[in-house]
C-alpha cells in the first residue's frame, strides 16, 4: 500500500460523503423547490465556488478556463451539466429509486468500459468484483424502498444517459490530468462551464426560495460542500487512481446517503437494505484495498 494511493483513495471516499448529504440538504430545504431548480443551481454556486477558491489552491483561472478551447475540456464542461438535467429527467419519469438505481450504477461500469478505450486502463479483476459487488449491493439497498407501478422506458433511457454523462465526464477530466493539466484547473474548468450552460435552466425554475434564509443555506451547502469541496477532493482522487476504480469508489454515495435519512429524517430501512448497505461497503473495501497496491493484478 503506497501513502500517495491511500489518500487518493480516502479523498475520493471524502467527496463520496458530502456527495451523500445532498438528498438530506434538500430534504430539510424549504417548500417551494424543484429538483432541477436546486441541481442547477448546486452547479452554479459550485462551479463558481471553484473559480472563487483556484487561485487559493495554486491554480490559474486563465489555465482553467483555456480548457475549454480543448476537445476534452469542452467534453468535460457538456457532459457536466448534461448529466444533471438527464439525472432529474430520468428520476421525475422513473421514479426516484429506479432511476438513481440505474443512474449510479451504470456510472461505474461506463466509466470502466470508456476509460479502457480512451484511457488504455484495463479493467482488472478487482474492479470487475468489487463493482459487481456494489452494484448488487446497490440495487438491493434500492429495492428496499422501491414501490409503485413501473417505470417509464424513457425516464430509465434518460438515467441511463446520465450515467452515460457522468462517465464520459469522468474520463474526459482523466484525459486532461494525463495531459500534465492540474486536477483543479480540470474540475473547475468543467463546472463553470457547465455552471454556465445552466443558467439558462436555473431561470425556467421558481426560485423565490432562495431568497429564504434556509434556502439560501441549503443552496450553498450543495453548492459550496457538496459541489465545489467534493470536486476537488474527487479531482485529487482521480489524479492518482484509474478511472474506473475512482467512479466504483464514489458509490459510497447512497450509502451515506441512507444512512443520514435513517438517522437525521427518521427513515426506516427493512433487513434487504441494510444487507445492500453491506454489500455495496464490502465492495468499497475490497476496491480500497486494491486501489492503493502498485500491480499484482491480472486483467480479465
Amino acid at each position: 500500500m503506497t501513502d500517495g494511493r491511500g489518500r487518493a483513495v480516502a479523498s475520493v471516499l471524502g467527496a463520496a460523503t458530502l456527495f451523500g448529504t445532498t438528498g438530506t440538504a434538500q430534504a430539510l430545504g424549504p417548500s417551494g423547490t424543484t429538483p432541477l431548480g436546486v441541481g442547477a443551481a448546486r452547479i452554479v454556486i459550485g462551479g463558481g465556488g471553484l473559480l472563487a477558491v483556484l487561485p487559493l489552491l495554486g491554480g490559474s483561472r486563465r489555465d482553467a478556463l483555456a480548457l475549454w478551447g480543448t476537445r476534452w475540456g469542452l467534453l468535460a464542461g457538456v457532459t457536466t451539466a448534461a448529466y444533471q438535467v438527464f439525472f432529474f429527467a430520468g428520476v421525475a419519469r422513473a421514479g426516484v429509486a429506479l432511476g438513481t438505481l440505474v443512474t449510479i450504477g451504470s456510472g461505474p461500469v461506463l466509466t470502466g468500459l470508456l476509460s479502457w478505450v480512451a484511457l488504455r486502463e484495463r479493467p482488472r479483476r478487482s474492479w470487475v468484483l468489487a463493482t459487481s459487488v456494489c452494484v448488487v449491493g446497490l440495487g438491493l439497498l434500492v429495492m428496499a424502498g422501491t414501490s409503485g407501478p413501473g417505470a417509464d422506458p424513457w425516464g430509465l433511457v434518460f438515467a441511463l444517459a446520465s450515467g452515460l454523462g457522468y462517465a464520459v465526464y469522468t474520463v474526459a477530466a482523466k484525459r486532461l490530468m494525463n495531459a500534465g493539466h492540474r486536477s483543479d484547473e480540470v474540475m473547475t474548468a468543467a463546472f463553470a462551464l457547465g455552471g454556465l450552460l445552466l443558467l439558462p435552466v436555473l431561470a425556467t425554475q421558481p426560485s423565490a426560495w432562495l431568497t429564504e434564509p434556509d434556502g439560501l443555506a441549503m443552496a450553498l451547502w450543495l453548492g459550496l460542500a457538496t459541489t465545489t469541496v467534493a470536486y476537488v477532493l474527487f479531482g485529487r482522487g482521480l489524479r492518482h487512481l484509474p478511472a474506473g476504480p475512482v467512479a466504483t469508489l464514489v458509490l459510497a454515495e447512497p450509502v451515506v446517503a441512507t444512512i443520514l435519512g435513517v438517522a437525521v429524517l427518521g427513515e426506516t430501512l427493512p433487513p434487504v437494505g441494510w444487507i445492500g448497505t453491506g454489500l455495496v461497503l464490502a465492495g468499497l473495501a475490497l476496491q480500497g484495498v486494491a486501489a492503493t497496491r502498485r500491480g499484482g493484478e491480472s486483467p480479465p
